[in-house]
């Protein structure tokens, strides 16, 4: 059983009645909203929110469709993503590094003994942006870590328009990141990952 199977605030969220027919029976339906962990299965509705979302702003996606499914193959439990009614709305994809800062090779690889986790991609369908789904999935997704024996803090890279955000989400910048992409430069931040014996002890981990 994974972490994230374990733990109460990730597990599938009902947020309405269930439907009823007309008899007062009720329908099967797929849950309202649901966070879980992606599987190879979901990268292609992965990528077309990626590549939406990111084309427009860079030129370029953070991950493409083989690296996607890379690493959901390699570390799908560093993923999170959130479903409205069966359908991907918001997600992450992070994967596991064994430095200090993150570094060029940070992009492809996933370190097993790492205790950095190196959040590679957040993005939101444009259909529901505006609405808050990315800080809210990012909080899930930093309580979903805190359950991980490996994970001692999260870091990222962004652009620096994107610093706000970040930082409201509990990130702190650390200066100029190493990588670059084409003519990008970034800013790498981090955040601390704390409570895993409490965390282990007082919900199913």
């Amino acid at each position: 059983m994974s972490a994230l199977g374990a733990l109460p605030f990730l597990k599938p969220v009902q947020l309405r009645s269930p439907r009823s027919s007309p008899g007062g029976q009720r329908r099967h339906t797929l849950p309202a909203s649901e966070f879980r962990c992606l599987s190879p299965g979901d990268a292609a509705s992965v990528f077309e929110i990626e590549r939406e979302a990111f084309i427009s702003v860079s030129g370029d996606c953070p991950l493409h469709l083989d690296e996607i499914r890379h690493f959901l193959n390699l570390c799908p439990e560093l993923s999170l993503g959130w479903f409205e009614e069966g359908r991907l709305v918001a997600f992450i994809i992070g994967s596991l590094w064994d430095q200090e800062r993150l570094s060029q090779a940070a992009l492809t690889l996933h370190k097993p003994q790492g205790s950095a986790v190196h959040i590679h991609v957040l993005a939101v369908h444009r259909a529901v942006r505006q609405q808050g789904k990315g800080s809210i999935l990012m909080w899930r997704y930093l309580q979903h870590l805190r359950c991980l024996p490996c994970a001692r803090r999260a870091l990222l890279m962004c652009q620096p328009f994107l610093v706000p955000f970040y930082q409201k989400c509990g990130f702190q910048a650390l200066g100029p990141c190493g990588v670059t992409v084409g003519d990008l430069a970034f800013v790498e931040m981090q955040h601390p990952v704390r409570g895993h014996a409490f965390m282990r002890r007082n919900s199913g981990c």
